[in-house]
């Protein structure tokens, strides 16, 4: 059995933002099967707190980043975990990164550090009777753990570490170097220096054992100037260790036939039950169920995920006959203009601020397409739920994107692997004629019919991604597959 600490700050169900927490929730359980025992460190937010279920102290911090601490290990939710209770880093409200006013909270350099320099003694066996063969950190938020591995003292094990989205860096200024207990040579050997700041991301991407990406397409990108944020040179330079492994989606979570949000449950043999989803779905909006495709969008309302061309096609969409619903929230502008262009197509287009888990299952459930655009996608979740519940993606030729559907050109139909509509370049014009396909599409019922079904069908669980995490893992250790059970 190979054991793992997984480090995050945030993990599905108990707190998140977006799909990281998807991930971190998901992996642990589809790795069980394949000799992989993987616990996570996660900060001690209230959310986690309040669910931690019997907790035991297995470490106690008095002086911890300016403050006292502890470690609690313990299950919720089906998860194994140890948890930061560090009250003074972690027990505030709201969002896990932002305060009230919707900044970044001003000691997310110690808070992080913190939560990496904790796994970094995890791996050194600081709780007797456990100690981790593997940490496998998952973004800015613990890159220091292979820094504080590589640098301070030394220490057997190995690390991963997973970028779900590279613009996301940790960029902090020298002045708080000091206080991370980082050893100096991360600061000589250049490992932690970003463009005259420091980056958490950047120093373990620099000596992580094992670096890995969250699609095939993205893990080639990030190596170009297009796609690499300023880390293009980095990582190509580290290629021999990078991997792009495909997220997978729970899909007992997300389950059509099993699935307490819908009005109608239905699999790819029943899609007809797919209107009783749909007409409650336009009820929850605001919109006419009358004929024409219903478009949806369930996204963070910024520039990356493409919004902004969303906003300059929805004229264009309402007069092609399609409908449009979307769930987000994001940059207010683009918030605006949304309800803007709802105030324009009363019954035809409808908006709702926010996030809902229960509601983007009905989404999915009831709506004909789900929209993706963006301008990069380290891989994407969203898609992979559509296809998963016959909501056809219409999605740009980017990331993960790329990977997992399948473009319905005339040759795809006609050979009969078609799973959605891809575009690109992404641009308006690009999308707007995307937008003019998607409704002929929708318009041949026999062929719609059997993309739906045919996404439906395809398989987009964990189970040969997680078989490459294992493999990796093992690679990582020496060992071959078969004697991790030893």
């Amino acid at each position: 059995m190979i054991e793992v600490l997984s480090v995050a700050s945030e993990i599905y169900p108990l707190i998140k933002t977006g799909g990281l927490a998807d991930v971190t929730g998901a992996l642990p359980g589809a790795l069980a099967p394949l000799g992989v025992s993987m616990r996570t460190l996660v900060p001690g937010y209230p959310a986690v707190i309040s669910k931690l279920e019997a907790a035991r102290v297995v470490a106690e911090m008095p002086d911890y980043f300016d403050g006292t601490a502890r470690l609690l290990a313990g299950r919720a939710s089906g998860l194994d975990l140890i948890v930061l209770d560090a009250p003074h880093l972690y027990d505030r409200p709201g969002s896990p990164y932002l305060d009230a006013s919707g900044k970044d909270w001003v000691d997310n350099w110690k808070r992080f550090a913190a939560l990496s320099f904790a796994a970094y003694e995890l791996g050194r066996g600081m709780v007797e009777g456990y100690r981790p063969q593997i940490l496998h950190a998952h973004d800015w938020q613990a890159g220091l753990v292979p820094a504080y591995v590589a640098f301070n003292a030394p220490t057997r094990v190995k690390t991963v570490l997973t970028v779900h989205n590279l613009a996301f860096q940790g960029v902090f200024g020298w002045d708080v170097f000091a206080q991370l207990r980082l050893d100096f040579r991360a600061a000589q050997e250049g490992a932690i220096e970003y463009f005259g700041s420091i980056s958490y991301l950047k120093a373990g991407l620099q000596v992580a054992d094992a670096l890995t990406t969250v699609s095939p397409t993205y893990a080639h990108e990030i190596r170009t100037g297009a796609y690499g944020m300023g880390l293009e040179g980095l990582l190509q330079s580290r290629s021999d260790v990078l991997h792009g492994i495909l997220n997978g989606i729970d899909i007992g979570a997300w389950d059509p036939q099993n699935d307490p949000a819908l009005a109608e449950a239905y699999g790819s043999s029943s899609t007809d039950k797919r209107a009783q989803n749909r007409a409650k779905l336009l009820e929850r909006f605001g919109i006419e169920n009358s004929p024409g495709p219903v478009f949806s969008v369930v996204s963070r309302l910024t520039w990356q995920k493409g919004m902004d061309m969303l906003v300059e096609c929805v004229d264009a969409l309402v007069a092609l006959g399609g409908k449009l619903v979307v769930l987000g929230s994001g940059d207010p502008a683009l918030e605006a203009a949304l309800k803007g262009a709802a105030a324009r197509h009363p019954g035809k287009i409808g908006i709702i601020v926010g996030y809902s888990e229960e509601l983007s299952h009905l989404v999915q459930g009831g709506a004909d397409v789900m929209m993706v655009p963006s301008r990069f996608e380290p891989c994407g979740l969203t898609q992979l739920y559509g296809l998963r519940y016959g909501c056809v993606p219409l999605v740009s030729r980017v990331g993960g994107l790329a990977d997992t559907v399948i473009d319905a050109n005339e040759a795809a139909v006609d050979a009969g692997v078609a799973t959605g509509v891809v575009f690109a370049p992404a641009t308006t014009e690009a999308l707007t004629e995307a937008i003019r396909r998607t409704v002929t599409l929708y318009g041949r019922e026999k062929t719609w019919r059997k993309m739906q079904r045919r996404g439906m069908k395809s398989d987009v669980s964990w189970e040969a991604s997680a078989r490459k995490y294992a493999d990796l893992y093992s690679d990582l250790l020496g060992l071959k597959r078969d004697e991790q059970d030893d």
